[in-house]
């Protein structure tokens, strides 16, 4: 057994819904290793359990296994907005958020997020960021405001597979976006900020209040 295995054998499992998921993903996606997966997922829960958001934006639903992941710990009254860019996406998510018993919980929106975001007419608890990394640094401008305070901002691929300390390829837009939104973040004085080196890297933003 590897230290993998080994963490996921020591943590809640993961709902049969969720393990169908993660299948059908591998067996019917090209880039099935893009969804949030066992680990993260309980992270996602977790987080969300602590905070005990009620309004919740996710940028970039892929699949929807960590939007199923943080709908589990809403609570009835809450929601979750997530935003898919992929529109041939559509079918396979909402067979995925039909299937759920949170699915009550959970609105689905297909399109750029820098043009939806500004419509939805919500201040969020909790901001999930995983979608297009060249974006990182607008997503979180577009959003910010329309986080409370105390909120919590997570984003995803942060160490984008260790590329982050590598020599920069300077037609590689992703990794240049990424290191452009991690340098925002750390000069930016509003907020708290930790990064985890879990999977390909976690960014936990805590939005100071006053800020």
């Amino acid at each position: 057994m590897n230290l993998e295995e080994y963490i996921l054998s020591h943590i809640d499992e993961e709902s049969e819904q969720l393990t169908r998921l993660n299948r059908n993903a591998h067996v019917n996606l090209l880039r099935p290793r893009m969804l949030s997966g066992h680990l993260q997922g309980r992270m996602l829960k977790m987080f969300c359990r602590m905070i005990s958001p009620k309004r919740i934006l996710e940028i970039g639903t892929y699949t929807g296994y960590a939007t199923l992941c943080l709908a589990e710990a809403l609570p009835e009254d809450g929601m979750i907005h997530t935003i898919e860019i992929n529109d041939e996406m559509e079918d396979f998510i909402l067979k995925q958020f039909n299937q759920s018993p949170d699915n009550s919980k959970i609105r689905l929106h297909i399109g750029d997020a820098l043009e939806i975001i500004p419509s939805i007419n919500e201040t969020f608890d909790l901001v999930f960021i995983d979608a297009d990394k060249r974006d990182y640094s607008a997503y979180y401008d577009t959003i910010f405001d329309k986080v409370r305070p105390g909120g919590l901002i997570i984003a995803d691929n942060t160490l984008w597979d260790g590329k982050v300390v590598e020599e920069i390829v300077q037609n590689d837009k992703q990794t240049l976006g990424i290191l452009e939104f991690n340098d925002k973040i750390k000069a930016d004085t509003r907020v708290e900020k930790v990064i985890i080196p879990i999977r390909d890297g976690l960014t936990l933003i805590y939005k100071n209040y006053g800020k």
